[in-house]
């Protein structure tokens, strides 16, 4: 396998690995807002926990975006048939605008449970 098929395959795993940890960092930050709401006695401990996981997910965020500008250059062959990649195009372009909303809404979210 030549080494561009491997960094375009590698691209695509650190692209959708980053994506599972921005989301499990959101879920963290949830659950853990929410213990220090019941527990306000471990409050200090899991605020700094909140923060950690806030800009460990900045730093998925940068990543999905890093790697998903790579997979654009990476998807422009017709494999699938030149009416088919139409519509897988125009269904990711829908996908990624709905994913921005996602994103931003989450980090408003986000926002006001860490830095409260």
């Amino acid at each position: 396998m030549s080494l561009k098929k491997t960094a375009v395959i590698l691209n695509g795993f650190v692209h959708d690995f980053a994506a599972g940890i921005w989301l499990a960092a959101m879920v963290a930050i949830g659950e853990l807002h929410r213990a220090h709401l019941k527990e306000p006695i471990v409050s200090a401990v899991l605020n700094g926990l909140e923060h950690r996981f806030f800009w460990a997910s900045v730093a998925a965020m940068v990543l999905i975006f890093a790697t998903g500008a790579g997979r654009t250059f990476t998807y422009v062959d017709n494999w699938y048939g030149a009416d088919a990649e139409r519509v897988r195009r125009r269904t990711l372009i829908i996908k990624h605008v709905i994913l921005l909303v996602c994103f931003g809404a989450g980090y408003l979210w986000a926002w006001g449970k860490v830095f409260h």
